[in-house]
């Protein structure tokens, strides 16, 4: 095929914003902080089920110390209502009575008071266990938004990048001769479609071209189109491909 040599230097320009458009296409399919993202959403549900244990535990003790205390206020009305009939007892049989049942409810009370101390005890300790809980929740999120706003952020930049590489890879690939084009995007298919020979180097698939190899291409006209013998690229020469 015969091209050019200014048409097959625009291939280039064309590689290189073929490899921007694929680059661009990568960064906004996958930002950077997705990875982490996925992790966090991982881990916040884990921290979730977590705190959610733990103010169950806290619920329950909650309701633990809630009927102590009722119980509390039972005896202690029982108790008063004992005292005002003992003070006002004149059946020394009653009067025992009542002694030894305000006797018992004395201990029931004390019995009380002891397991109301207990849960008041464990309380405190779960209500710090979900505290801290919450801050790591709380971090976890914060973590999470702000990578988050990053990686949309991200894409936003990359999806910028994109539009213009492949408005500007369509002006180039406008003035390039539609068959040599048409050659170049059949090898970009499958790797990369153009290459510069610098200093006898393909710079598509960055290999050293034989002494061989550069003598065929010395035969080969300037306006005729050259592949690389290893990838098969066009070869775009100048006057430093060493030839």
């Amino acid at each position: 095929m015969n091209a050019s040599p200014a048409d097959q230097r625009k291939l280039l320009d064309i590689a290189q914003l073929d490899a921007r458009v694929r680059q661009a296409e990568q960064a906004r399919s996958n930002p950077p902080q997705a990875a982490r993202v996925q992790e966090l959403l991982a881990q916040r549900q884990t921290q979730s089920g977590e705190l959610t244990r733990l103010l169950g535990v806290r619920d329950d003790a909650r309701a633990e110390l809630s009927r102590i205390e009722a119980d509390v206020a039972v005896v202690d009305a029982r108790a008063k209502r004992d005292a005002d009939r003992l003070a006002a007892a004149t059946n020394p049989k009653d009067a025992v009575g009542l002694e030894h049942e305000i006797a018992s409810l004395e201990r029931r009370k004390s019995a009380l008071e002891d397991a109301e101390l207990d849960v008041m005890e464990r309380l405190e300790a779960i209500e710090s266990e979900v505290a801290a809980q919450e801050a790591l929740v709380a971090q976890t999120n914060d973590e999470g938004a702000r990578l988050s706003a990053e990686g949309k952020q991200a894409v936003a930049e990359a999806t910028a990048v994109l539009d213009t590489a492949r408005r500007d890879r369509d002006a180039i690939a406008g003035t390039v001769a539609a068959d040599l084009l048409a050659m170049y995007e059949r090898l970009a298919a499958r790797g990369v479609g153009a290459g510069l020979l610098h200093r006898r180097t393909c710079e598509a698939c960055r290999m050293v071209l034989s002494g061989t190899d550069l003598q065929q291409l010395r035969q080969v006209r300037e306006d005729e189109v050259a592949t690389c013998p290893e990838c098969g690229a066009i070869l775009v020469r100048t006057d430093e491909s060493g030839l």
